[in-house]
């Protein structure tokens, strides 16, 4: 499937799409996976509504961190509640650092459970500012096991145990209780606050609350962040070693948001892309995958002065709040450091995301990112879908999205985990291996398209299923399911359908044979249908074919393409339409005969311009080849009259040669000269504005130009009058103009190649 395939219009298709809940910025929390479904559900299924989510940031305080870390953890915090998109979620923000005498506290509560609608999350961008470092005397140590009590108590108390609970910790990553009278004597104290951060990583495991260690410095103990993240529950979103907490180490407040964003994704099963960073005033793209549901772009502004406008893939300046076209928007951050525009229903493919700052503000680079969440859909079939007892079947999983979209692009399921079994009556399931490597069974490698075999068990009788789960990190789990039947024998009718695949236009036809064979005395009605395809995309004629007692023939099977209308808004390039052709057998209890999938690659009708391409081609080359004709003999006429190369004779009265001067090129095609000394030594001079000017002429000699009295036929045997006592004559040596040596037709000047002889 295309990466840049557009929105379609409003309608079952796209309001039915999930609605599912995705991060925006570093620390963008969404709902736990739901689990699928124990029957498959159609292709258009209603999706799950947004799901809540209760987390609490624990915040380092301790005197080890910087003032730039303590910054960044602010930013960070601030991040998460902007970047929230369920209006039922709830966070919880508190400080922490280690109680060093009886006035002075272990965690310092910053912001209160506050759910996050609108008004929530700008609160909570504000109340996270109340964040600092401790100073000496204000117990500057670091106390872990507080800070795990605290998070637990925050996420569990008066909330309901089936919303997911993730505590989130920002540290240098050094446990410090040296200094706390609460862990007892000083030689102890160490060896007590490690007990009783093993204690309380067990309270929180047994109230299934994550950890998610971040830890940043020049050495944080990693082996300790470790230990935390594997001491809380383990269960992800999904079942998928990425969904696992762990611990993740960033070197410092620089690369403090991008290793953020990171484990916030995999904490909650997001797709994260990184987009670049750049001095304002800077455009900077984004992609956002065509699964997407829910996305959020995150703008990390340094400064609030950056002003930002987004446009979508379409060329659309998108606004920030509210419903355009079928997406509906919601910023939040907009007056701070960092804003993060929420988009359900992403248009999906490049966005262009554009800042500028005034003068003085655009020293700090801005950066850029998207976190998303989708959906992905499997269509199941087996070959045959009536085997018989002891024969083999292959299984064939296919991705695509809800309207039916092929996937082929690996990037898209990344992660991706299948599972599939074989059950039916007399047998005990049998697990099924799918793969995409182009080995065995599978066609192709990394085509979107899972395949495997199996054999069907002797003691099998009855009906079968075979039962395929897609599960990715950032996309919902799908559980799909194709029925058939073991067959007690031979099929009174068999048939085979022939690659049902090809390429066209809205309103177009692709044809594909279906071989059938009626082995009984009595007619059979086969009935034609597609499943897993949006309706209006694609139509299966004929519905219903009779075969005749004892008939074998090959019937032509036509898979008509949906209008224009049905794809509107989405081609702008090609795209691939899945789903499964299914041929059963009306006369025999619907048997099913043929289950085969189908891949139509849908481009957009051609131009009138494409059409008739070869014609305007044809049209341009003959005004091309007209134009470079009235060329050459424009040029041809400018040589014939070039002057170059004319002998200019100047005589007296009596004829006699007073002197002789060659003509070189003119200007325009006129050679401009006057006479030199008339009176004593007279001679003929090139001069740019002279009196007297000449060409050549097309019929032979030349023609004189005198300015006041016009033009002059000058043959070359003949003469014309310059002055009372002067006359020109061409030389008998005067000689046409050289072929390679011809000027600018434009020129405006003379060469200067005009001499004396």
């Amino acid at each position: 499937m295309r990466n840049d395939r557009t929105r379609g219009p409003a309608g079952a298709g796209r309001a039915g799409r999930a609605a599912l809940t995705v991060l925006a910025g570093a620390a963008v929390l969404i709902s736990l996976t739901a689990p699928a479904a124990p029957d498959p559900e159609p292709a258009a299924a209603a999706a799950p509504a947004h799901t809540a989510v209760n987390y609490a940031v624990a915040v380092d305080q301790s005197t080890s961190l910087s003032a730039e870390d303590i910054a960044a953890e602010k930013a960070a915090a601030a991040r998460i509640a902007l970047g929230d998109v369920s209006a039922t979620s709830h966070i919880s923000v508190f400080g922490f650092a280690a109680a060093e005498s009886d006035d002075q506290r272990a965690v310092d509560p910053v912001c209160p459970r506050t759910r996050l609608d609108a008004a929530g999350r700008e609160s909570v961008g504000v109340c996270v500012e109340k964040l600092r470092g401790r100073k000496d005397g204000e117990g500057t140590g670091t106390d872990f096991p507080s800070a795990i009590r605290q998070g637990v108590h925050e996420l569990t108390s008066g909330t309901d145990p089936a919303v997911p609970r993730v505590l989130f910790l920002l540290t240098d990553g050094f446990m410090d209780v040296t200094g706390s009278p609460q862990y007892g004597g000083k030689t102890h104290r160490k060896a007590e606050g490690e007990r009783q951060l093993a204690a309380e990583l067990k309270k929180a495991a047994a109230a299934n609350v994550q950890i998610w260690p971040l830890g940043f410095g020049d050495a944080p103990d990693k082996e300790q962040l470790d230990a935390m993240a594997a001491g809380g529950y383990q269960k992800g979103c999904v079942d998928l070693p990425s969904a696992r907490p762990t611990a993740t180490k960033a070197s410092g407040a620089k690369d403090f948001k991008p290793v953020l964003e990171r484990i916030f994704a995999a904490a909650h099963c997001l797709r994260y892309q990184p987009g670049p960073s750049k001095r304002p005033p800077a455009t900077l793209p984004v992609t956002i995958s065509p699964l997407a549901t829910v996305g959020s772009i995150v703008v990390d502004k340094g400064t609030p002065e950056v002003t930002v406008t987004y446009t979508d893939p379409l060329g659309n300046k998108v606004p920030t709040t509210g419903s355009f076209e079928d997406s509906t928007f919601e910023l939040a951050g907009g007056e701070g450091t960092v804003e993060a525009l929420k988009i359900t229903d992403p248009v999906p493919g490049t966005w262009k995301v554009a800042v500028k700052a005034p003068e003085g503000h655009r020293s700090l680079p801005v950066g850029v990112s998207v976190l998303w969440q989708g959906e992905l859909q499997g269509s199941i079939t087996m070959d045959p879908p009536s085997p018989q007892a002891g024969q083999k079947t292959t299984v064939t999983m296919r991705l695509q999205t809800r309207e039916g979209y092929q996937i082929k692009d690996p990037a898209d399921y990344a992660g991706l985990k299948v599972r599939s079994r074989l059950t039916g009556d007399g047998f005990t399931p049998l697990p099924l291996r799918l793969t995409d490597d182009g080995k065995g069974p599978d066609p192709t490698a990394s085509d979107g398209s899972f395949s495997g075999t199996v054999t069907v068990p002797k003691d099998a009788d009855g009906a079968l299923k075979v039962i395929g789960t897609l599960t990715a990190s950032g996309l919902s789990a799908d559980t799909r399911s194709d029925g058939g039947q073991v067959s007690p024998g031979a099929l009174p009718v068999t048939t085979a359908l022939g690659p049902v695949r090809g390429d066209g236009h809205p309103g177009d036809t692709v044809t594909a044979n279906l071989s059938v064979t009626n082995t009984t005395n009595a007619p059979h009605t086969l009935r034609l249908s597609l499943a897993d395809v949006r309706p209006g995309l694609l139509t299966v004629r004929p519905a219903e074919i009779t075969v005749k007692p004892g008939e074998s023939t090959t019937r032509e099977v036509r898979i008509g393409i949906g209008d224009e209308k049905a794809f509107e808004g989405r081609l702008d390039g090609t795209l691939g339409v899945g789903g499964v052709v299914t041929v059963q057998d009306a006369t025999d209890g619907d048997r099913p005969l043929v289950r085969a999938p189908l891949s139509i690659q849908v481009s957009p009708a051609p131009s009138v311009l494409d059409r008739y391409w070869w014609a305007l081609v044809g049209a341009v080359a003959l005004v091309v080849v007209a134009v470079l004709a009235v060329l050459a003999w424009l040029r041809q006429r400018r040589r014939r009259r070039d002057p170059h190369g004319l002998t200019l004779h100047l005589l007296s009265e009596d004829g006699e040669v007073l002197s002789v001067h060659r003509a070189g090129h003119g200007r325009k095609q006129w050679y401009a000269f006057d006479i030199a000394e008339a009176h004593s030594n007279p001679r003929i001079e090139r001069r740019t504005s002279g009196r007297f000017a000449v060409q050549r002429s097309p019929e032979g000699g030349a023609v004189l130009r005198v300015n006041g009295r016009g033009r002059t036929r000058l043959t070359p045997t003949g003469q014309a009058e310059l002055t009372d006592r002067l006359r020109l004559a061409l030389g008998e040596d005067s000689v046409r103009p050289d072929p390679d040596h011809h000027p600018d037709p434009d020129s405006t000047t003379d060469d200067g190649d005009g001499e004396h002889l």
